[in-house]
């Protein structure tokens, strides 16, 4: 019961964080450039909840995302399920309890999100390769992530602990001969 509650919680959380990207951060913007809530959003529930969790909830969301405004259906789905991948793989990897190794991290995930974004866009629509444009907003947005992230630590840290006991219990049947 309290893993479908969560389920819902995480769906509720979704389309909060997606009203907030699409509405709020239009108006905070650093050089034209906002955030991406759903990539620290995505390793939020790779890192915590694991068991494929994060493949699935990047597939989904990215899909829904797509259909909402994105030109072509399934490449924000596939790369946020890369980036739940990612995430599980670095949960098993690496301390969640480090506030560096939470920011490398996600400044990495951002980093590997936009340039799939972008390395598609140029196959698929043609677009000029303009690396220097796309630098420039691939580190105002890995900046921006950073500083979102330092500033929802605690937050991430703790709703990912009170998430994680009660999907990744750890419980130990011992038997006695």
């Amino acid at each position: 019961m309290k893993k479908v509650l969560t389920g819902i919680l995480i769906i509720v959380t979704f389309f909060i964080i997606y009203f907030l990207q699409a509405n709020f951060f239009t108006w905070f913007t650093i050089n034209g450039v906002m955030p991406n809530l759903l990539v620290i959003f995505i390793l939020w529930i790779g890192l915590f909840i694991g068991k494929k969790a994060g493949l699935i909830c990047g597939l989904i969301f990215g899909i829904y995302i797509d259909i909402l405004v994105g030109k072509s259906i399934g490449i924000s789905g596939i790369m946020l399920g890369i980036i739940g991948l990612i995430a599980e793989y670095i949960d098993k990897n690496f301390s969640k309890d480090s506030r560096l190794t939470i920011m490398l991290i996600i400044a990495a995930s951002t980093a590997i999100y936009e340039i799939g974004i972008y390395i598609f866009q140029i196959i698929k629509f043609r677009i000029n390769i303009e690396i220097l444009a796309f630098l420039k907003i691939l580190v105002t947005e890995i900046i921006f992530n950073v500083i979102l992230s330092i500033i929802l630590y605690p937050l991430i840290q703790k709703l990912g602990n009170l998430v994680e006991s009660k999907f990744k219990a750890k419980t130990i049947l011992t038997r006695y001969f």
